[in-house]
């Protein structure tokens, strides 16, 4: 480092060494050719040069303790340009006043685009929860016109088939509708994370009670896929914010349903993890590091166009948030398990 400065240093001082060599080398021709004896004239030089000297020793001394104090500035100057050391010469201030007008005009872009986001958000999660208004209302309307009769209702097994065919009819639009409703929250819940506060409320919770909520949330799938579901009651307590755990193992249940085409699926607990395993069609090994990336889906997500690749990067943001460990292990064409670890205060 010091050679490095040492070389910047003679650099930028050349031009001036040069001149003031060369103007030492004509005095001394002239002195010469003036017959003046060759010992005053080597006694003024060596004055002249230690002179030199001891002027250039203080100028690079000064370089270097000032390249210092610029190099100590490089972590606050992202942020204020106050401490920047006090110009030296007018380039000096020229160029500081230049680094004013770029800092001016970044925090002028930052602002704006901070304003931008701030007023992106407000309309996305007003129009998210202004969504779910018409979503609640179809699914209403849905379940009332399986209800209602028709015109002409036939007799005997004609009405019979009619009916199962609306209660299939009336199943696959619920199930639909439930899937808008899902990334509805899926959106929301992307936004909230990507803002400068969240609603995290950390607090001793009833684990079984959650699962609970998501299980019933997706029992319609449960049912319509044939998938058996194998749930044993935790009985655990675990230091965490319900909504948001909630919201991961509505998201585990959703990409098990995905994938697993017949089978069952099991939730327990092992070791003081929750863990969610299923027997679908599982996850590549090339893939499995990277699931949980922002819109990755590999292979499997390729072949299942439903596939965005943000559920999972959900997950692991949420959890890691809270403070839960999140380990996925899978086999391809076995199954997949998923582990979710609490803090040891649970």
């Amino acid at each position: 480092m010091k050679q490095k400065i040492g070389r910047s240093y003679i650099k930028c001082r050349l031009k001036w060494i040069a001149a003031v060599t060369g103007c030492g080398i004509v005095m001394t021709a002239v002195l010469f050719l003036n017959e003046v004896p060759a010992g005053e004239i080597a006694y003024g030089m060596l004055l002249c040069l230690g002179i030199l000297l001891l002027a250039v020793t203080m100028d690079r001394i000064s370089y270097g303790r000032r390249h210092r104090e610029l190099l100590a500035l490089r972590q606050s100057i992202t942020v204020s340009l106050e401490n920047l050391p006090e110009p030296g010469e007018i380039l000096e201030e020229d160029y500081q006043r230049l680094l004013g007008l770029l800092a001016e005009e970044k925090m002028r872009i930052w602002n704006t685009a901070v304003s931008e986001k701030r007023d992106l958000m407000e309309y996305y999660t007003m129009w998210v929860h202004q969504i779910k208004t018409p979503i609640a209302a179809l699914k209403l309307l849905i379940e009332e016109e399986a209800d209602i009769p028709g015109a002409e209702e036939p007799l005997g097994a004609d009405r019979e088939r009619l009916q199962r065919q609306r209660e299939k009819r009336k199943d696959e639009e619920l199930q639909q509708l439930f899937a808008i409703e899902q990334y509805v929250n899926m959106a929301l819940s992307y936004m909230r994370l990507g803002s400068e506060t969240t609603d995290f409320v950390l607090r001793q919770t009833d684990l079984d009670e959650v699962i609970r909520m998501a299980v019933r949330r997706y029992a319609r799938h449960f049912i319509s896929k044939k998938i058996v579901l194998h749930y044993e009651e935790t009985g655990a307590r675990v230091l965490t914010d319900e909504k948001w755990l909630g919201f991961v193992i509505e998201q585990l249940l959703s990409n098990a349903l995905k994938y697993t085409h017949e089978g069952s699926i099991t939730i327990g607990m092992e070791e003081g993890r929750l863990t969610i395993t299923d027997t679908g069609i599982g996850i590549r090994a090339e893939d499995l590091p990277r699931v949980c990336e922002k819109g990755y889906t590999g292979y499997n997500g390729h072949a299942n166009q439903k596939s965005t690749g943000i559920g999972l990067y959900l997950c692991s943001t949420i959890l890691k948030k809270l403070g839960h460990s999140f380990t996925i292990t899978s086999q391809e064409g076995t199954g997949t398990r998923v582990m979710i670890g609490f803090p040891e205060e649970s």
